[in-house]
């Protein structure tokens, strides 16, 4: 492997790449629809925008396969910063360079193309790059996509300019813009809160016929045509309020000094300048657009799939909507049963149904109606109405028209759908002093969504005022929820399992608890549907893990054999890479791979059966236990039992305090500890509260027992006394 050079101005470029202050935590969102655009423009399985530090190499924004975090000299951008125009690498197998590199190696890239993005000042800042695990022949890439790969560069580095702008204006060092640092080919614009020219480069004067000194001072949107200064000034009131539009992106007329037109392409991005709220715009002249551009834009705007606007120009069409004085309301539509669709059947079949639903949610509302795919599975209608009956008409002809069978490719597919609504503020009501914004309106329609989600399949719901307040107040509970892990909050608890063989305490199940500061300790039933609907139910899930981990490993030291059972949660799995966290936290804490049991409930894989199989038996594997829990209350246990690599299950309490009231229900009982048995599986009973129950699970050969008959969960220090003191453990009714 030959590791990229190093060029002699490596200092220089390194500053100038700190100029971006792009943080490999968040990377920049805006970046995000062009790296998309990039996978499915050039039909790869990954591609991102690196940026190239002075070890390692960090995305901005990535798609796909795209590694996360690499050392420079593994790293093909690393190459390609240091050649102009584009990096070809048709096979790395076969290429000298990168024959032996661990992505190739591992099977993960053998096509590369990159091209260095540059700051104004000529420094290699990184590469947008596009990445394959399958090679191509060295013609595939034509000349037509060099030139798709080099435009899609330069919107890049437009976004990059502007976020350069920002962090320049908010660490003080001012918007100076001076011709000797800016070279960008697009204009570039700062303004003040009141929407005065602040600031503007050489090519932003060119462009529009003024001197800088002349547009310096002038307000920004008389380089506009009058019909779009009102969309204008609603984009800038959003930046002033510290929000950014979430079509950031927005086609408009500009007007030149000697009053002539022109198509542009605006770019926004706002700061604070202290106390005062700033923003700065990129503009590009679309008049000399090439077909391939205007294919590019539509691309950007149009959804690939569905054929559909896609959800920045949804965006743009409410605001302008909006700005024209126009009642509005609004269905968002989300289907259910694609995963199932796209898990079955592949995505190929299911990129088909979303088509058809575009075409039946077309079919059902008028023809002025925008139809829109917003994300993924959800679709958005735009109605220029404010009469709720034709609004709920509409999303009532929508949900039957989709709960009507697809027939694709001979198979019958069935998915159903739920309907959120939405309405501009009343002209004559309270709400009329203020105004509506496209972000506001998309979120009341997913705020009455989500009531719809608690209703069932099939239901709309209409946003009701006091839906905000109830969003207001789970978003507080996430930022508590933060805090929490932050502050370290959030303590484990253990309950004893014991082998029902002796009665002998054999292992622990780690239960998370959270120490509120003023709710006091709270159990699980108060904050984990919280978590798990957050962004934070992974990060937490790991943190359990690991302290579950340590504890076990100080506990084994006293006492060989002693185990420990930790639940996973959906969003672990969602991480990807779960087998290698396990690994890691058994071998911080030196503890042995079958002294951890893992359980997870028929829920995660039914929601989401994509990789979780794979990561299963890696943990497996590695010999890690897997136990089903709440196990027989889900229609899919017997089913998931012979597929899924599973060492026990655990009867969930409620058949277990069932046990003794008929025998109806002890033969459920019964037939479940056989299966298991059959199986090979272990089997433990959650909720034994009493010595019958005990006695009921001994007699019918139940290997282990759970419950407050032989111990509430508890910290740790008290675990240890009350349960690991003694040489044998006795129940404790």
């Amino acid at each position: 492997m030959r590791p990229p050079t190093v060029a002699m101005d490596e200092n220089e470029r390194l500053l100038a790449l700190a100029e971006y202050h792009v943080d490999p935590a968040e990377g920049m969102q805006s970046l995000q629809p062009i790296v998309d655009m990039a996978a499915r423009l050039f039909n790869c399985a990954g591609s991102g925008v690196n940026m190239v530090g002075r070890n390692n190499v960090t995305h901005a924004a990535s798609f796909g396969i795209c590694p996360t975090r690499l050392a420079r000299e593994t790293s093909f951008c690393g190459h390609a910063i240091n050649q102009d125009g584009i990096m070809l690498v048709p096979d790395a197998a076969k290429d000298e360079r990168f024959h032996d590199n661990p992505l190739v190696k591992a099977g993960l890239l053998r096509f590369y193309a990159g091209i260095a993005l540059r700051s104004p000042s000529g420094h290699a800042l990184g590469a947008l790059c596009l990445l394959d695990p399958k090679p191509r022949a060295a013609d595939a890439f034509d000349a037509q996509d060099r030139e798709r790969l080099l435009q899609l560069a330069e919107m890049v580095s437009d976004r990059l300019e502007l976020r350069r702008i920002a962090t320049s204006a908010s660490d003080g060092s001012g918007l100076l813009l001076p011709s000797s640092r800016v070279t960008a080919p697009s204009a570039v614009l700062s303004c003040d809160q009141e929407g005065f020219l602040t600031a503007c480069n050489p090519e932003a004067a060119l462009m529009f016929g003024w001197s800088q000194e002349d547009m310096i001072g002038a307000p920004f949107d008389h380089l506009l045509t009058e019909e779009h200064r009102r969309v204008t000034r609603a984009g800038m009131r959003r930046a002033l309020q510290g929000d950014m539009p979430e079509a950031d992106t927005t086609m408009l007329i500009a007007r030149r000094k000697d009053g002539s037109q022109f198509p542009v392409e605006l770019h926004w991005s706002h700061w604070r300048e202290g106390s005062q709220i700033a923003f700065g715009i990129i503009v590009r002249d679309l008049s000399q657009a090439s077909t391939d551009r205007t294919a590019l834009n539509r691309m950007v705007h149009y959804d690939n799939v569905t054929g559909l606007p896609d959800r920045s120009l949804l965006f743009r069409h409410i605001d302008e909507s909006l700005a024209q004085g126009k009642n509005l309301s609004l269905i968002i539509t989300d289907l259910s049963g694609m995963g199932d669709v796209n898990n079955t059947l592949g995505h190929a079949l299911g990129d088909q149904v979303l088509r058809q639903v575009g075409e039946r949610i077309r079919a059902c509302v008028p023809e002025a109606a925008l139809v829109a795919r917003k994300t993924g599975n959800k679709f958005a209608t735009v109605l220029d109405t404010r009469d709720p009956i034709a609004l709920g008409q509409s999303a009532r002809r929508i949900n039957a028209a989709l709960a009507e069978p697809f027939v694709l490719a001979g198979q019958e597919i069935l998915i159903g759908s739920y309907c959120g609504m939405a309405f501009t503020p009343d002209p004559e009501g309270a709400s009329a002093q203020r105004d509506a914004t496209s972000e506001e309106l998309v979120g009341d329609a997913e705020l009455a969504l989500h009531q719809a989600y608690g209703l069932g399949r099939g239901h709309v719901c209409l946003f009701m005022p006091q839906m905000r307040a109830q969003a207001v107040s789970r978003r507080q509970f996430q930022m508590e929820l933060r805090h929490a892990l932050l502050d370290g909050q959030f303590a484990l608890f253990y309950q004893p399992q014991v082998d029902l063989n002796d009665v002998r305490v054999t292992s622990a199940e780690a239960l998370i608890r959270w120490y509120h500061p003023v709710r006091g300790l709270l159990p699980p039933g108060a904050f984990l549907e919280a978590l798990e609907a957050g962004s934070l139910a992974g990060e937490v899930g790991n943190w359990v893990l690991d302290t579950a981990c340590a504890q076990a490993a100080r506990w084994r030291r006293q006492h060989p054999g002693f185990g420990i059972s930790v639940n996973l949660s959906a969003a672990q799995f969602k991480q990807g890479d779960l087998p290698a966290v396990v690994a890691a936290a058994l071998q911080r804490h030196a503890l042995p791979a079958d002294a951890l049991e893992l359980e997870i409930t028929e829920n995660i894989i039914l929601n989401d059966q994509s990789d979780i199989l794979d990561q299963l038996r890696a943990i497996r594997a590695s010999g890690v236990r897997l136990s089903f829990d709440d196990f027989g209350t889900g229609f899919a246990s017997l089913n998931l039992l012979s597929s899924y690599p599973i060492s026990a299950i655990k009867i969930d309490k409620g058949f277990t305090r069932l046990g003794q009231a008929s025998p109806r229900d002890q033969v459920v009982v019964e037939g479940l500890i056989g299966i298991a048995a059959g199986l090979g599986l272990e089997v433990i009973a959650e909720g034994i509260e009493d010595e019958d129950t005990m006695r009921f699970l001994q007699q019918r050969q139940c290997h282990k027992g759970q419950g407050y008959y032989f111990g509430r969960p508890c910290p740790a220090d008290e675990f240890a006394r009350l349960h690991l003191c003694p040489p044998a453990r006795q129940a404790n009714g």
